[in-house]
């Protein structure tokens, strides 16, 4: 897969892709991550690459000239790549849409700043994307969110493929608690049916736990999960016991 991220602060990523599991991605070939700066595309000696408003008001806006030159320039060749304007306007970015965009082969990312971009570059890209209702200095965390979120679904990116599967958000639910050694610490204890060696039991606990978790925080989650009565006897169980 191949990222290319439209921006004007190139160095914002140079840290964050060179780190940790995605560093080891890109060295790798699972995933290619090329940054464009789009200053590179702006008219006259100075680049630049924003405005004032028209009609006023405080703020600069990035120029739509710049914007559509990169786009249109890291959209050359094939497969062309879904591009996607990362603005508080979009739609939210889910585990469910990242799992849509790992089956593509290109993304773009288009990364606003400042008082937003002009309008008229939303012409020229295919959708939005809102990490949350909160307020960013602009899309490069945004874009680094998209991208690791997605990169960690593709083939090869973990060992463990199956450490995908329990995770937070998968299958709509909250992840289950998870301990490690010691098993006592400051009289704090590892629950019991961990250490019994019953894997039903404890695939049973976790999935409690999922349900229980996500009960107390994310109620809105169980909104919209499709539930096995299984699950809805935890549940209710869950009920009785937390009131």
């Amino acid at each position: 897969m191949r990222f290319d991220v439209l921006t004007l602060f190139p160095d914002f990523f140079r840290s964050p892709l060179e780190s940790s599991l995605i560093g080891k991605a890109v060295k790798r070939g699972i995933v290619e991550v090329r940054i464009t700066n789009v200053r590179d595309h702006a008219p006259g000696a100075h680049r630049v690459a924003d405005d004032a408003p028209y009609g006023g008001g405080s703020g600069m806006v990035m120029r739509a000239e710049p914007l559509v030159a990169a786009i249109e320039a890291a959209s050359e060749g094939l497969p062309a790549p879904r591009r996607l304007l990362l603005s508080p306007r979009g739609r939210r970015f889910r585990q469910a849409v990242a799992e849509e965009l790992a089956r593509e082969p290109r993304i773009l990312l288009v990364c606003g700043r400042y008082e937003g971009v002009d309008e008229r570059v939303r012409h020229f890209v295919d959708d939005e994307l809102s990490i949350g209702d909160y307020v960013l200095a602009g899309g490069e965390t945004a874009a680094l969110a998209v991208v690791e979120a997605v990169t960690r679904l593709l083939p090869g990116f973990v060992g463990n493929a199956g450490s995908l599967e329990e995770e937070s958000f998968r299958g709509g639910l909250l992840e289950y608690p998870q301990y490690t050694r010691p098993e006592v610490f400051r009289e704090l204890a590892v629950p019991a049916v961990l250490l019994s060696g019953d894997h039903q039991a404890i695939a049973r606990w976790r999935r409690k736990q999922r349900l229980r978790l996500t009960r107390q925080r994310r109620p809105d989650l169980l909104e919209t999960e499709r539930l096995a009565e299984e699950d809805r006897e935890l549940l209710r169980e869950i009920e009785r016991e937390d009131g």
